[in-house]
């Protein structure tokens, strides 16, 4: 029993964690969107204008990623909470948080490639 309660203590410690990171890039999605519209005002011309509008879109499309990754990991939550009060094994929890692990490392490697290039256009644009 006590051997359970500390394997799960050790999953929702990694949903705490994943939970910090997702509040820290949408952090930096609100900056982000801060910089492309002081790039926005400049009229720059329709082309950077595309540009600026795409970068948009893909914002708008990590924060539905987050938004969906902070609802399974509440949704995970409660489900280890509820294995402590029921006692129940924990082999089950912790393949579905492989899951979830997976979809983190993907949704962040696809962030810091958006970051990246948001980066390099701010390098260009932003003077």
């Amino acid at each position: 029993m006590e051997s359970q309660l500390l394997l799960l203590s050790d999953l929702n410690f990694n949903l705490e964690v994943w939970k910090r990171e997702l509040k820290f890039h949408e952090g930096e999605m609100d900056y982000f969107e801060e910089k492309l519209e002081h790039v926005a005002i400049r009229s720059l011309g329709t082309d950077i204008m595309i540009k600026i509008e795409g970068f948009q879109n893909k914002i708008i499309r990590e924060r539905e990623v987050i938004g969906d990754l902070r609802h399974r990991i509440r949704m995970k939550k409660r489900e280890l909470a509820q294995a402590k009060v029921d006692n129940k094994p924990e082999a089950i929890f912790h393949e579905k948080q492989v899951l979830l692990k997976d979809e983190m490392d993907t949704f962040i490697k696809m962030h810091y490639e958006l970051k990246e290039k948001l980066m390099n256009f701010f390098l260009k644009y932003l003077k």
